[in-house]
């Protein structure tokens, strides 16, 4: 990828995990002058050195260049956990991942880039970005490896964010790519394990550990089936996500899924597997071509073909999207797609480039 030579500064999220490292070590074969930021979400008191925090300083210390502490702990509680904790108790299943790319980690690397006088931001995703000429439009782009790509959690980067940014892990094909230019460079974190699911969260805990310790509390409720008869009693909403069988805590005789939560009635719905698919599915909340608000019809794709992904482990599918009255798009697929999930996020696709999505809700 060829970008403008604005200046060769850049900001790189620097988390001291092997794919910001490699990164940078590409960054820099490129003749950036590279500055690193780490992010802490936890606000560590002055002077407390945390294991995340070493990490990043030793990556830095190996790699030469200077890193920014940034403590992004109140924008973090604000921005992420709290719509987090709000998902859980409205019923949805939400991807605080998604939340926290724009909302967190590139608003604070846009804001010290601005302060530090560099033109370009950069992280350790796998994705690129293309300019799309005709347009003037900047697009997230799919990673060169199908297995490795994120862009599906790039999706709500806006325009003034995807114009400066570099994904120099865009053409790895696989995670062994980024530690052997660790490795070669002789950095102490090539063999490091992947990073935990949910930052937030300690190892060896789940969502529903975290919530419990913020005394958010899921009363029990009633099993129904999809006619409204009564099958039990769950153990609260919380512990529930569309598409789920096991650990349901309740024996029908007969394989069972949830397949709807209700948070106003506080009910869990549970049918057979067949009662998971569907093929029309609304999002809200939409960003299309990396603007906010914009409609499919202002942006000429009202009723287009697109490939469309409901997970970030799903595979793209064909499917139509129609703006759909009150900022909503309708996506309809064109095969069945299973267990689409309140909370998180549609994703649109023309060919590789990532025209926008939108959080999955209820009709």
């Amino acid at each position: 990828m060829t970008y403008p030579r604005k200046n060769k500064k850049v900001i790189l999220g620097l988390s001291g995990g092997v794919d910001s490292t490699a990164a940078a070590l590409l960054l820099k074969e490129r003749g950036y002058e590279v500055t690193g930021l780490f992010f802490d979400i936890k606000g560590s008191p002055a002077g407390e050195r945390t294991k995340e925090r070493k990490k990043a300083e030793r990556a830095a210390e190996q790699l030469g260049i200077r890193l920014i502490l940034e403590d992004v702990s109140r924008l973090f509680e604000k921005a992420v956990i709290e719509p987090f904790c709000r998902d859980y108790l409205n019923g949805r299943t939400p991807n605080p991942c998604i939340v926290c790319n724009p909302a967190v980690k590139f608003r604070t690397l846009m804001e010290a880039a601005d302060r530090e006088g560099a033109y370009y931001i950069a992280t350790g995703h796998y994705a690129d970005t293309f300019f799309h000429g005709e347009k003037g439009m900047w697009y997230v782009k799919r990673a060169a490896s199908d297995k490795k790509d994120q862009s599906y959690m790039l999706y709500r980067l806006e325009q003034s964010v995807i114009s400066r940014l570099i994904l120099p892990l865009s053409m790895a094909e696989n995670k062994e790519e980024a530690r052997h230019i660790a490795r070669t460079n002789l950095m102490d974190n090539w063999g490091e394990k992947d990073s935990q699911e949910i930052c937030f969260i300690e190892k060896g805990r789940d969502y529903r550990d975290f919530l419990e310790e913020r005394g958010i509390v899921f009363p029990p409720g009633d099993f129904v089936d999809t006619g409204g008869n009564i099958l039990g009693t769950h153990r609260g909403i919380g512990g529930y996500t569309i598409g789920q069988r096991k650990g349901l805590g309740i024996a029908l005789g007969r394989p069972a899924f949830v397949v709807r939560i209700d948070p106003v009635e506080n009910k869990v719905v549970l049918g057979d597997s067949g009662e998971l698919f569907s093929t029309k599915i609304l999002s809200e909340n939409n960003i299309i071509e990396g603007i906010k608000g914009a409609s499919l019809e202002e942006r000429g794709l009202n009723g287009i073909s697109v490939k469309a992904k409901i997970r970030y482990a799903a595979p793209p599918a064909e499917a139509v999207i129609r703006d759909a009255g009150d900022g909503r798009i309708e996506t309809v697929f064109s095969r069945p797609q299973r267990a689409a999930t309140p909370g998180q996020s549609v994703v649109f696709y023309k060919d590789d480039l990532v025209l926008g999505g939108g959080f999955i809700c209820h009709d």
